[in-house]
């Protein structure tokens, strides 16, 4: 008889831990859709990069849709910055947007997840109704007064414009601005 024996790998083999497995999975897609869009990237290139196949990939998340839907849960999860004494809710929101803006912020980006996922019509779902419950909904409760809904949606999209003025278009009066600790925290705003 002969012996069989398997093609070289590119990526060594996992160990198996269903919980580190399920991690690599995750930290790949966050890291693949931030770059390339629900659009741009398959479950392939996720699973490839995680070291495991697109079948385990399946076998954890379901479907691309469910892993999309687990990363965007994953990125959004962080609701620290609506945390503390809402008076100074607009200058932790600003030290927040400056902080995970600068131009060398790590690979995982939730801004540039929405930003080059938002075309695909179900992933805009998907990240309406995350935003929702993660951001809108907790901020809307901060605000005191009439139509709390409304203002917690602007202030949302005054800090996305922010974003998207300072990471893509790089607004060079936003661009330039170095960020420093904010005062009471370990968070970092606008020097003066």
């Amino acid at each position: 008889m002969t012996e069989r024996r398997k093609p070289p790998s590119d990526q060594p083999k996992r160990p198996r831990n269903a919980a580190a497995t399920r991690e690599a999975i995750l930290q790949s897609a966050l890291a693949a859709f931030s770059r390339h869009g629900y659009d741009g990237v398959g479950v392939r290139e996720i699973a490839q990069t995680a070291g495991v196949t697109a079948v385990l990939v399946n076998r954890y998340f379901g479907s691309k849709e469910e892993l999309f839907t687990a990363a965007v849960e994953t990125a959004f999860a962080d609701i620290s910055v609506l945390e503390g004494d809402s008076s100074l809710l607009a200058q932790r929101l600003t030290a927040d947007v400056m902080t995970k803006s600068e131009k060398d912020a790590e690979p995982i980006n939730p801004f540039f997840m929405v930003l080059r996922s938002a075309p695909n019509p179900r992933a805009a779902e998907i990240l309406r109704d995350s935003i929702a419950r993660h951001f809108e909904r907790p901020l809307k409760s901060l605000l005191q007064g009439p139509r709390a809904g409304e203002r917690a949606a602007m202030i949302l999209a005054v800090v996305t414009g922010l974003s998207l003025f300072r990471r893509v278009l790089g607004s060079r009066a936003l661009a330039m601005q170095t960020p420093r600790v904010f005062p009471g925290t370990s968070r970092r705003c606008f020097n003066d």
